[in-house]
């Protein structure tokens, strides 16, 4: 494995619980307690992926994360004890990957590190994505599931390879409904919620139990774990 996870956090007990937990399971760690300094360090050590508090001793950590985003392009989770809907979907529509609140498991965080680096290390032009019986093909929009053709509008194939190319990564509603629908839809919530519905009933084994399409309460949409 051997990645370079970057952590960037005021508190030591946080970064020396993240250092256990990350060193075991094979990454390398480098650690930052302010914004100045992990700004460096990520433009000097070209981290697999940046661990990120809000709630920095010298900048807040959103301006370190709009910052981060003008150059940094791989995945940056946020680990915060902020947690309410407003400060999720702000970090996530300024560029964060993933968000969790403290105190969190160490199993989720180590799981959702895992699907990041995945998601980033893939080859974005590859067209084709399986996921367990669902295989989607991005160059000629289809979808089958069980090996049969699923039947799909336009409009809810772009929504689910939306999802699917983001695997793992949660989308705020008005970030899906600006990529699919354009900016005049932004607003439109139950629309999404309808065609997320939709979408369920064709590609989940148990729609009320979706395993794909994962709601975010308030938030968005996560597809995959």
């Amino acid at each position: 494995m051997n990645e370079n996870i970057l952590i960037i956090d005021d508190e030591v007990q946080i970064r020396r619980l993240l250092e256990i937990t990350l060193s075991a399971s094979g990454y390398k760690i480098s650690e930052a307690a302010t914004g100045k300094e992990g700004m460096t360090m990520a433009a000097t050590r070209q981290p697999a992926l940046i661990i990120l508090d809000l709630g920095l001793p010298d900048a807040d950590g959103l301006d370190i994360l709009r910052k981060l985003r003008e150059w940094y392009e791989k995945p940056i989770l946020i680990l915060s004890v902020r947690n309410s809907e407003e400060d999720i979907i702000k970090a996530l529509d300024n560029g964060a990957n993933d968000y969790l609140t403290k105190p969190f498991r160490t199993g989720e965080l180590l799981a959702r590190i895992r699907v990041a680096i995945r998601q980033s290390q893939g080859n974005s032009d590859n067209p084709i994505l399986v996921f367990g019986s669902l295989i989607i093909d991005l160059a000629n929009h289809t979808a089958r599931k069980n090996n049969e053709l699923i039947k799909l509008t336009s409009t809810e194939f772009s929504l689910l390879a939306l999802l699917a190319k983001n695997e793992g990564r949660v989308l705020t509603h008005q970030y899906i409904l600006k990529e699919v629908w354009g900016m005049g839809y932004v607003e439109q919530t139950q629309y999404l919620r309808v065609f997320i519905a939709q979408l369920r009933k064709k590609v989940e084994d148990e729609p009320t139990k979706p395993r794909l399409l994962n709601t975010e309460s308030g938030i968005g949409y996560r597809f995959g774990y």
